[in-house]
């Protein structure tokens, strides 16, 4: 999914979005928070006088205070942060799923060939499912989605493809990225540049925006 983003998105249309510290000039404690997420049960479910109950334990989802604009443009810039995480996120939580389960797969492979082949079948069928919907996303959107691939991967999109590709190919694709002025060894940053992005996340999983 990162190849297709890099040889697709990259080359859509460029825009200035900057989603760093000069949107909001807001105190940086205002925007700390864990990166944790996952929704799990729990390990077992408790029996209160002959009832069973079921228990969710829920991610914490931190309390922010209201955002206060200078100016109209720096409305515009977080309302566009905003439309750009809730278009990106599903997608790097689809890779993240997509990782995991090919992980799994490898794991039961019994050798090197089989090992290669199957990430060739996997390149195939992402290349073919999400190449359409890669070309619809902006140059903004390709670089958000390469630091949302760390945070919900806990690794840099540079990793995921060497694990997977071999050094070769990471390398390949990384020099590609640089010629666009991105690179897929960008790390997501929750608590420094990429805070107010963290912010629009949370809340986009907990459903507020």
């Amino acid at each position: 999914m990162l190849t297709v983003a890099m040889a697709t998105a990259t080359q859509a249309q460029e825009t200035t979005d900057n989603h760093g510290m000069d949107i909001l000039d807001l105190p940086v404690e205002q925007f700390q928070s864990a990166r944790k997420q996952t929704w799990y049960w729990a390990g077992k479910n408790y029996v209160f006088q002959g009832d069973t109950i079921w228990t969710i334990l829920m991610p914490e989802m931190p309390v922010y205070q209201p955002l206060v604009f200078k100016s109209r443009k720096q409305m515009q810039k977080y309302n566009r942060l905003v439309y750009n995480v809730k278009k990106v996120l599903p997608l790097a939580q689809q890779a993240n799923a997509m990782i995991q389960e090919t992980y799994k797969v490898m794991e039961m492979l019994p050798d090197k060939k089989a090992k290669q082949e199957h990430i060739k079948q996997v390149e195939k069928e992402i290349m073919k499912t999400y190449k359409p919907e890669m070309k619809k996303l902006t140059y903004a959107q390709g670089k958000l989605l390469i630091k949302l691939v760390d945070r919900e991967c806990n690794q840099s999109g540079y990793e995921v493809v060497k694990a997977f590709m071999g050094p070769a190919r990471a390398t390949f694709y990384q020099v590609f990225a640089w010629t666009f002025k991105a690179s897929l060894k960008k790390e997501y940053d929750p608590e420094g540049d990429d805070r107010l992005t963290e912010r629009v996340v949370r809340q986009v999983e907990a459903g507020v925006l």
